[in-house]
């Protein structure tokens, strides 16, 4: 995808920027953060509005301002959860549709019909492989496992299940690498950089680990990295728990 395309997009699209955008999320990267990373790499302006989370004495969190939206119905456009995008006021819910309008509206969804829906399904790739991770039960919040049993899944998970993940998603992106990361990273480009450079240092060091044998994905996740709007983001974003 050229420069001058994703500009014209933008044009026919009445321009990203011309929309008033806020996106309501808590105070952390989680479920908005792949929606910050297009924004920045379309340089779209947008007003990131996050919500506190607070220690509680005896342990635990509290969320005053997102408990308070949820009960007085702010957040009905996604089933009282967070994040919501107000697009023009008009709330819209659901993360990853909230990532795809995003990336439609920046020109990273390539630029025909078919194009968008490879981008789409790479990112959905993806997204199968962290639904397969929270259910493998090791994450910090999981209370159905004992410290052993998260112990041994953790490992599992890192040594087997996830080289295995990425060496099928590896087989299915080598041949339209061009489309998922071109001039301009797509969407899916953004998700696999997600996939294997966001999280904990350690996290990120197991699945580097897991991801040797995948000169592709790693090439992508290295593009957007060092894009520099991606670059600029990390380097200047809030330092969060998670």
């Amino acid at each position: 995808m050229s420069s001058a395309r994703n500009l014209l997009i933008l044009l026919l699209c009445g321009g990203a920027n011309a929309l008033s955008l806020k996106l309501r999320y808590f105070d952390a990267r989680g479920a908005a953060e792949i929606s910050r990373v297009i924004l920045a790499l379309s340089n779209t302006e947008y007003t990131d509005h996050r919500f506190a989370i607070e220690r509680k004495e005896g342990g635990g969190f509290s969320t005053p301002e997102f408990t308070e939206d949820k009960e007085s119905g702010a957040l009905a456009a996604n089933l009282n959860r967070a994040p919501i995008l107000l697009v023009d006021d008009q709330p819209l819910g659901q993360s990853r549709a909230i990532e795809r309008y995003l990336a439609a509206q920046g020109g990273l969804m390539g630029s025909t019909p078919l194009e968008a829906a490879i981008i789409d399904s790479v990112a959905e790739h993806c997204r199968d492989i962290k639904d397969a991770q929270g259910r493998k039960g090791f994450g910090m919040f999981n209370r159905d496992k004992t410290d052993e049993e998260k112990a041994a899944a953790k490992e599992e998970w890192y040594s087997t299940d996830l080289p295995s993940w990425l060496t099928r998603v590896e087989s299915c992106v080598a041949p339209i690498e061009s489309i998922v990361c071109g001039e301009t990273p797509s969407y899916a480009a953004v998700c696999i950089w997600a996939l294997l450079r966001e999280g904990s240092e350690e996290d990120v060091a197991l699945t580097a680990t897991a991801a040797e044998g995948c000169p592709t994905l790693n090439a992508i996740a290295e593009t957007v990295a060092k894009h520099p709007a991606v670059a600029s983001w990390v380097a200047s974003r809030p330092v969060t728990m998670m």
